[in-house]
């Protein structure tokens, strides 16, 4: 038996043929098998509420939901891409919302669970945007909007987006490794799984004299990826469409 982790799908309908696998995958002999499905985040490319009434929604909703009718446990921890993900939609889909920075025991090993952009630390522009996004106050001014004002918004923070990344240096948006140990110190763990940088890889190394296994979570731009966690250790795999 495992766990399964994924992360930054940014499903959208610019890309039908990832959907097509995330449904496929969710409906596959894996899941049946699995103890649980893990999503740290960017499930979505925008989420502009749980008003939402597009067909996308709907969709990972019908596919989620049907995981945890079978029994399986999805649990889904809000990115920077759907932190208006609510609890409204979460019941919809059968989702257990998670807070970013929980602490799962994974087959006795404690694990620190986050999406990622807070160890990003370097990129100070990104942090200040994200600190003014999450407060209540905008979250609830951006609800009140209507949902075609909301997808224009949404449309140009996500070209905002691309041009901030385009024009900044690659190591500024990787994590920090001082923001790194100091989470993990503050968690009491030796075991990390995050997202959203968008480079796979289970790094090893050394926190405070105990060996520390770090897991970053691949993207699903141009295929699916998938991180299996079980008694006798992790595995990253990619998925073919």
């Amino acid at each position: 038996m495992s766990s399964l982790f994924i992360a930054d799908l940014h499903l959208d309908d610019s890309r039908p043929h990832i959907t097509d696998l995330f449904e496929r995958y969710l409906a596959g002999d894996e899941l049946r098998q699995a103890d649980a499905l893990y999503v740290l985040g960017d499930l979505v490319e925008a989420w502009i509420g749980d008003d939402d009434d597009a067909e996308l929604p709907a969709r990972i909703a019908r596919a989620t939901r049907a995981v945890r009718d079978s029994g399986k446990p999805v649990y889904f921890m809000p990115g920077n891409r759907d932190f208006l993900l609510g609890q409204d939609y979460a019941d919809r889909a059968g989702l257990t919302l998670l807070e970013d920075g929980v602490v799962h025991d994974l087959y006795g090993r404690p694990t620190l669970l986050m999406h990622g952009d807070t160890l990003c630390t370097d990129d100070v522009a990104y942090q200040a945007v994200r600190r003014q996004v999450r407060t209540p106050e905008w979250k609830a001014n951006i609800l009140a909007m209507p949902l075609e004002a909301r997808r224009a918004f949404a449309a140009k923070a996500r070209a905002d987006s691309r041009a901030h990344t385009g024009a900044t240096m690659e190591s500024i948006m990787d994590v920090n490794a001082d923001a790194v140990a100091q989470a993990m110190r503050g968690a009491g763990v030796t075991h990390l799984i995050h997202g959203h940088t968008h480079r796979p890889a289970i790094h090893e190394f050394s926190l405070d004299g105990q060996n520390a296994q770090r897991i970053v979570l691949g993207d699903w731009y141009e295929q699916g990826s998938v991180l299996r966690v079980a008694r006798d250790g992790s595995e990253l795999q990619g998925l073919s469409l």
